[in-house]
């Protein structure tokens, strides 16, 4: 079996796919600046996506690599595809739904990342599969801190949309970095319902066992909590401006169920798993 490597290995979802993977004896090892923070028993390599030459190490005897994106542009990302070509022979990329194939520029910063990550990966000469990813549940552990403090989410208004468990994105991610037949895929990955932001901190809230509400505010207000909470201007504005573009969505697909054969995992379910993060 050929050896993986995977990035964003500390991440919301690169933690769930080392967490199967590892287990199920599959030869894998992780890209990280900072090989504490990962498990035990999972093979480490350190390494730094924005300086390709650290690469090289981790890439010895790679076959796949699960690509995670760090960057809120796609600057820097051919060179990276060029060190890869040496050893690997395709790449996994976590997407976004939100990417539009028709548009010739993205709605937001983020979708237009994701868009032109997908370009050059295209270009690169590696086999390719994109799963783009719907909003991930897990995002919502940024509410944490207000939730126990003051039962209340404050936030910008943002279209209802069907958040996906990153459970689910992992398994999908294993079965096609493990499995063959995936080559030049694109996966929508969506959980089974829309929900908007509100419906979310109630599920949250019966998951804790009180009542929980949200509390819509405008983009200024939220624009400088975000930035009083430390978080770089850069990736504010990019929040921002996917939260005032992003149109109201009822895409709903089956492509979880499809790849893996178990239907997707509701919000509501994934707040009763992780109660614990909002306690």
């Amino acid at each position: 079996m050929s050896r993986i490597l995977v990035t964003g290995g500390t991440g919301n979802v690169g933690r769930e796919v080392l967490a199967r993977l590892v287990p199920a004896g599959v030869p894998v090892r992780a890209l990280t600046r900072q090989a504490g923070r990962l498990a035990a028993g999972v093979e480490v390599a350190e390494g730094d996506l924005s300086r390709p030459d650290t690469l090289e190490p981790a890439l010895a005897e790679v076959e796949t690599v699960f690509l995670v994106w760090p960057f809120l542009t796609a600057e820097g990302a051919s060179a990276v595809l060029d060190v890869i070509r040496r050893h690997a022979r395709r790449v996994v990329y976590l997407s976004s739904s939100g990417v539009n194939d028709g548009a010739e520029r993205q709605s937001d910063p983020i979708n237009q990342l994701h868009a032109d990550m997908e370009g050059l990966i295209e270009k690169s000469g590696l086999q390719w599969t994109f799963l783009r990813a719907n909003t991930i549940a897990s995002n919502t552990r940024g509410w944490a801190a207000q939730i126990r403090e003051t039962g209340a989410v404050r936030g910008p208004g943002i279209a209802a949309t069907a958040v996906v468990d990153p459970r689910d994105v992992a398994e999908v991610a294993v079965r096609v970095l493990v499995d063959d037949g995936h080559a030049g895929a694109t996966y929508v990955l969506t959980g089974p319902e829309v929900v908007s932001r509100a419906e979310q901190v109630r599920a949250i809230g019966e998951a804790v066992g009180r009542p929980l509400r949200f509390e819509e505010v405008p983009v200024e207000t939220a624009r400088a909590q975000m930035l009083a909470d430390g978080r770089p201007p850069a990736l504010v504005e990019a929040l921002l401006a996917s939260a005032e573009t992003r149109p109201h969505s009822g895409l709903i697909t089956s492509a979880v169920e499809e790849v893996t054969g178990t239907p997707a995992r509701t919000f509501r379910q994934w707040a009763a798993d992780h109660a614990e993060d909002f306690r």
